[in-house]
């Protein structure tokens, strides 16, 4: 079986604290861009690690028609994530437990056009593993936070040098980056400028989400659309759910169109502190308030 798009991330339990208050969901990258995938009606596969006592993740997916390859280990990854302020961009990650790292025996029978990997931390997804993955000859996404991200010694992750980001960009297709974390890397905080120096890094298209939309560059062209949304209720897998959105559409559309269908189901998905669970024509009806 060959699927259009297969994530790859560690589940993770999250603690979400805003200024408002405290709520705990099932989080993970590969689980908000599993369900969006889904929602556009991709087929999809879920590679993922997690403690079998959280076995209900692999449930709700396989409950919507998502194939799931599991490895359950000791201990679920868990996460805190604190928003001091209303800037959604500003927050405080904490991983005090994690599932540990992919091995490339978790994806070796899968056959898919695009492996997005949504790794929360280095090492998690380790240079070898994408060398790995890269022989299989699909496309490759990969969302920087899981490269750049470490933990230092009270459990905070932390933006450091990612000494091997020529090698991996090299063989990345698409690269998914977060406003804060395209600046880290580049230096650059104009998003535009930033985008083009991570695209010479190897990706052919990247990805970048900030608190007020999403920017695109792609053939050597910027692409930007806003989120259209009455409120912020789950800033917790913008991105994720922006960049699968985003690299599954572009399997039957062009950059421009893609862009707008990214930007209209987060927008959705940030209206609710669960996945995307809206189906392809409500997300469409909104796309078509971008044209």
């Amino acid at each position: 079986m060959k699927y259009d798009i297969t994530l790859i991330g560690n589940y993770t339990k999250d603690t979400v604290t805003t200024t408002q208050e405290t709520k705990y969901v099932d989080g993970g990258g590969f689980n908000y861009g599993a369900h969006a995938a889904r929602a556009l009606g991709a087929k999809v596969a879920a590679v993922t690690r997690l403690n079998i006592n959280d076995k209900h993740v692999v449930n709700n997916l396989e409950a919507i028609g998502i194939d799931v390859f599991p490895t359950y280990t000791p201990e679920s990854t868990h996460m805190e994530l604190i928003y001091p302020t209303n800037n959604f961009d500003n927050r405080t990650l904490i991983m005090p437990k994690s599932a540990g790292s992919f091995t490339s025996k978790q994806f070796e029978s899968i056959n898919s056009k695009i492996f997005l990997v949504n790794a929360s931390v280095r090492d998690e997804f380790k240079l070898e593993t994408l060398f790995d993955l890269k022989k299989k000859e699909a496309l490759i996404g990969i969302d920087l936070q899981g490269f750049i991200r470490t933990k230092d010694d009270k459990n905070i992750l932390k933006d450091t040098i990612w000494e091997q980001k020529e090698e991996a960009l090299a063989m990345t297709h698409y690269l998914k980056a977060d406003a804060v974390e395209a600046e880290f890397l580049t230096g650059e905080s104009d998003l535009v400028a930033a985008a083009k120096i991570l695209g010479a890094y190897g990706p052919k298209e990247v990805i970048i989400t900030h608190k007020d939309g999403v920017l695109v560059y792609a053939d050597n062209e910027i692409f930007q659309e806003p989120f259209k949304l009455k409120k912020i209720i789950g800033r917790s897998g913008r991105g994720d759910t922006c960049g699968a959105s985003y690299v599954f559409m572009r399997l039957t559309s062009n950059p421009e169109t893609a862009t707008k269908w990214a930007a209209a189901a987060t927008s959705i998905k940030m209206e609710s502190d669960t996945p995307l669970k809206k189906d392809k024509e409500t997300i469409q009806n909104l796309v078509k308030k971008y044209n």
